[in-house]
């Protein structure tokens, strides 16, 4: 995103926030950033309703803002001066005290006329557009609750959200492809698909997958792991808890501790669900002495992983509680890690490129915040040499790496792969993660070839991070039309009537002995209500079967999305199905 957009959206904020205070003057402020989608503002409205229908009037009053033309003036007032403004506002207050804290210049933003009159004005350090006459067109989009600073004990605002646009045109493109991912929204196709459901009685959070679902999620660990085999990666198996003692060590217990589920038994030992695996697989390597012959070591894991999210975060299959992670841990000397990273990323480049996501992405170079060292474990020379090392590996590897401080993990900086979903929000999916500071923490080693006891460093990895967030990215990325290796149900078999049923069941059987997989539907409705209800399954192949495909023994299909026949010989579709096989 350009400054020009960071400054339209920004200004969009002011001034959706300006008119709506013109509507309800004794309305209190939280804060009001611009997004990577667009704006928002949070409101405390009182005792105060509001609702989607009154999108209109605020529009109305965001219009008559734009068009007098107001100029945007910076100012910076004093501490004083600030909580004078705002008077009784409980959220503008406390973001004025925070900031005096801070030593920082405590800045506003006024909406002034040609006589220099302020109509609005409101804290904000920018930036924003010279007048509010430059906006271009915009449109209010929803509303959402949200506890102020992100924190369930402090008081539920109101959120508005809106997007802003260079032109008509713009908005237009915007709206057209909210629809097409109103199509595409996993949710909504994995009822539709019968992928996987939600319960209740189960609990929010924890996604139950359907035989379809767990057949994608299957394909797709068995696709992953074949590739990683090829590089060295052995499967390894750990148990779902462990002694809270295990977390303390790793540092997660600490930096986590509103994450993690607690359990306790009868016998008074305090155990842990497990957040992570990285902490489990120290234990395998930790197991028995080991020589620098033996490495590098690398295991992979795909296992369940828990997090006590916040209620109001979860929402289908990108934020869950019970998380399928595709996980590996690689142990090695320290002339080894070149090699092993630059194979990670050559993993992660062949198995997104045989999905055909690759290029749908952007890399992140992940380094600390050396302003808050407390936030990480490690050492200083720890650090400086892991941050070191993946930036070369960014530059060799041509990854075009963004470098951005503070999105560090706990214990090492990482390499990123961003993804973009049907909405156009970012996905981080793959990553490569360089850990000097947790080999130390468990105190694992090595004999050197010198008969010297050496720390391992250790490389995290995850080719496709969670299953059920890169199911969710998948179905809209695909709009639950999968490629034939990965469609649950590649064929359904259809007789044009009774008489034609029992050579179908035939064929179902073939293809299934052959390794395909299909489906029969018997006759008992019309023959273009079960073409309908498989397009609308999006099963890749629907085959027709009449008088004149027994007699010639050939098979009448129509693929998914086209509305002509085509005829194939039996032999030509079962080895296309063997032909994708995973």
């Amino acid at each position: 995103m350009n400054d020009l957009e960071i400054r339209r959206r920004h200004t969009a904020s002011h001034i959706m926030t300006a008119a709506v205070k013109m509507m309800h003057p004794n309305a209190n402020l939280g804060v009001g950033p611009w997004t990577d989608r667009g704006f928002y503002q949070d409101f405390d409205f009182g005792e105060d309703k509001i609702s989607d229908h009154d999108f209109k009037k605020i529009e109305k009053k965001m219009r008559w803002i734009v068009n007098k033309n107001f100029a945007i003036k910076k100012h910076t007032v004093s501490k004083a001066e600030a909580l004078k403004i705002f008077g009784k506002d409980p959220y503008k207050n406390e973001l004025i005290e925070e900031i005096a804290a801070r030593s920082e210049d405590i800045t506003f933003h006024n909406f002034e006329d040609e006589s220099g009159k302020v109509f609005y004005h409101d804290l904000c350090a920018g930036p924003h557009l010279k007048s509010t006459g430059e906006i271009g067109v915009f449109k209010l989009t929803r509303l959402a609750g949200a506890y102020w600073r992100g924190d369930e004990k402090r008081p539920m605002l109101t959120r508005i959200y809106g997007v802003a646009f260079e032109n008509e045109e713009k908005l237009q493109e915007y709206e057209k492809m909210l629809e097409e991912a109103a199509k595409r929204d996993h949710r909504k196709l994995g009822a539709q698909l019968d992928l996987f459901c939600f319960s209740e009685k189960v609990g929010p959070g924890l996604p139950l997958f359907t035989p379809k679902g767990t057949f994608i999620k299957e394909a797709l660990q068995k696709k992953v792991e074949d590739i990683c085999r090829k590089y060295g990666f052995e499967k390894v198996h750990t148990p779902h808890f462990a002694k809270i003692e295990l977390y303390e060590t790793s540092g997660h217990a600490q930096k986590f501790s509103e994450e993690l589920f607690g359990v306790s038994g009868h016998y008074k030992t305090n155990y842990c669900v497990k957040p992570v695996q990285c902490p489990h697989h120290t234990q395998i390597y930790a197991s028995r002495p080991r020589s620098y012959r033996d490495l590098p070591l690398r295991y992979m894991e795909s296992e369940k992983q828990y997090r006590d999210e916040k209620p109001g975060q979860i929402g289908g299959l990108n934020r869950v509680i019970a998380i399928t992670v595709e996980d590996g841990h690689t142990f090695c000397r320290p002339d080894q890690i070149e090699t092993e990273c630059k194979n990670l990323v050559r993993i992660i480049r062949k198995f997104y490129d045989s999905l055909g996501l690759w290029r749908n992405h952007w890399v992140s170079f992940s380094v600390r915040d050396s302003k808050t060292p407390e936030k990480y474990i490690g050492t200083e020379e720890g650090w400086q040499k892991a941050e070191s090392i993946l930036e070369k590996i960014c530059k060799d590897e041509k990854l075009d790496a963004k470098r951005m401080e503070g999105e560090a993990a706990l214990y090492g900086p990482k390499i990123d792969f961003m993804f973009k979903d049907a909405l156009g929000n970012e996905r981080q999916l793959a990553t490569v993660q360089l850990d000097f500071a947790t080999p130390e923490r468990f105190k694992l080693e090595y004999i050197d070839e010198k008969g010297e006891k050496v720390t391992p460093v250790m490389i995290h990895r995850a080719i496709l991070g969670s299953y059920e967030r890169f199911l969710a990215l998948l179905i809209e990325h695909f709009a639950g039309a999968f490629p034939l290796w990965l469609a649950p149900v590649q064929a359904h078999v259809l007789p044009v009537n009774e008489a034609h049923e029992k050579y179908c069941q035939e064929l179902v059987k073939k293809i299934k002995e052959s390794g395909g997989r299909a489906k029969y539907y018997d006759s008992s409705e019309t023959l273009g209500n079960r073409i309908r209800k498989s397009q609308s399954q999006k099963v890749p192949y629907s085959i027709i079967i009449g008088d004149d495909e027994i007699e010639k023994d050939i098979l009448t299909i129509r693929k998914y999305g086209e509305k002509k026949d085509e005829k194939i010989k039996i032999e030509e579709l079962l080895k296309e199905l063997n032909d994708s096989k995973i």
